[in-house]
C-alpha cells in the first residue's frame, strides 16, 4: 500500500499533462471565441406548448405569420415549431421556415433595434431587409473544428442577414459597409450588431472569419457567442 501511495503522483502526472496538452476541457472556448461564450447543451426541439406561446407573442406584437407543419428530412435536418413570417412591418427577402423562437427574436431585432438605429443614426427608415435565408440542410461552414456538425440552419434555427435598403434609396450591405469609410454607417453597423448580440444566442459578423465576410449569422442554438 505504501509503495502504491508513493507511485500515485508519478502515475497521475502524465494524465494531468495530457489533459493540458490535448484539451481535456473540450467545451472550453477556443482563443477565437469571446468572453460571451458559455458551455450550454444545444436546445432540443421546442414543445408544442412553447410554440403556441411563441406564436401568441408574435400575434400580440402585431406580426402576420403562418404556422408550418413539423417535418423530419433525415440526416439531422428537420423543421419543428416553425413559422413563416408574412408581414413584420417591412419586407424581408429570402426567409421561409424559421423556428418560432428565432422568428420572435428576429422581429424584435428589426422593429426595436435595426429600424430605430437607421432613423436615429442615418436619418432614414429601413424599407427592406435582405437575407441569405434560414433553413438549409448543411453542416457548419468556415470552422474546421465543427465542420462535421450540423448547422443551426439545418433546423431552421438561424438566419443570415446580408443588407438593408433605406427609404432615401441607400443600399447598405454587410459586405461593403461593415468597414465603411462613412462613420455614421459604421456606427449603425456597430449598434445593430450589439443589439443582435443582446437577443440571439450566437451572432457572427465579418470579424469572425472569412466565411461571414458578407453577412451576419444569427441563431438560437446552444451557448452564447458574439463576434
Amino acid at each position: 500500500m505504501r509503495v502504491l501511495v508513493r507511485l500515485l503522483p508519478a502515475l497521475l502526472l502524465p494524465c494531468l499533462l495530457a489533459a493540458c496538452i490535448f484539451g481535456g476541457g473540450g467545451d472550453r472556448p477556443t482563443p477565437r471565441q469571446s468572453a460571451r461564450q458559455s458551455a450550454r447543451p444545444a436546445p432540443s426541439a421546442p414543445t408544442s406548448r412553447e410554440t403556441r406561446q411563441c406564436e401568441a407573442n408574435l400575434t400580440r406584437a402585431g406580426y402576420s405569420f403562418r404556422s408550418l407543419p413539423d417535418r423530419d428530412f433525415g440526416g439531422g435536418c428537420s423543421i419543428n415549431g416553425a413559422v413563416q413570417l408574412l408581414d413584420i412591418g417591412v419586407p424581408v427577402t429570402g426567409i421561409k421556415a424559421m423556428r418560432c423562437g428565432l422568428a420572435d427574436k428576429f422581429t424584435g431585432w428589426i422593429t426595436h433595434g435595426v429600424r430605430p438605429a437607421a432613423i436615429q443614426i442615418l436619418g432614414s427608415d429601413v424599407v427592406r431587409v435582405e437575407t441569405f435565408g434560414t433553413y438549409a440542410c448543411r453542416n457548419i461552414r468556415g470552422n474546421a473544428a465543427y465542420s462535421t456538425k450540423r448547422s443551426e440552419h439545418a433546423s431552421a434555427n438561424a438566419v443570415d442577414i446580408s443588407g438593408f435598403t433605406l427609404a432615401d434609396g441607400r443600399h447598405i450591405t454587410i459586405e461593403k459597409d461593415w468597414n465603411s469609410s462613412d462613420p455614421q454607417i459604421r456606427r449603425f453597423m456597430e449598434i445593430i450588431h450589439r443589439s443582435a448580440c443582446k437577443r440571439f444566442r450566437t451572432v457572427l459578423s465579418p470579424d469572425y472569419n472569412s466565411a461571414h465576410y458578407n453577412h451576419f449569422h444569427m441563431d438560437m442554438g446552444g451557448g452564447t457567442f458574439c463576434r
